[in-house]
């Protein structure tokens, strides 16, 4: 059974389970505050504030629908 992270996210739950991995918070590496990778290195790179994290996920979900659409 899908949980509701999964639900309201499934292409960062697809991520996560089959492609990658993502990031959440700054770091001396990178500024942003979510961000998706994979074995190549950074695939998306958000912006540096958002004003929930709930915004931060929504603008990673969108991000990764993208990106599967066009390399898959």
């Amino acid at each position: 059974m899908a949980t509701s992270f999964e639900k309201s996210y499934p292409n960062i739950t697809r991520w996560v389970t089959s492609q990658g991995w993502i990031e959440v918070g700054q770091d001396e590496y990178s500024s942003s505050l979510v961000r998706a990778l994979d074995e190549g290195g950074m695939v998306w790179e958000g912006s540096t504030y958002y004003g929930t994290l709930e915004e931060a996920f929504d603008a990673l979900e969108t991000a990764l629908a993208e990106w599967s659409e066009n390399n898959h």
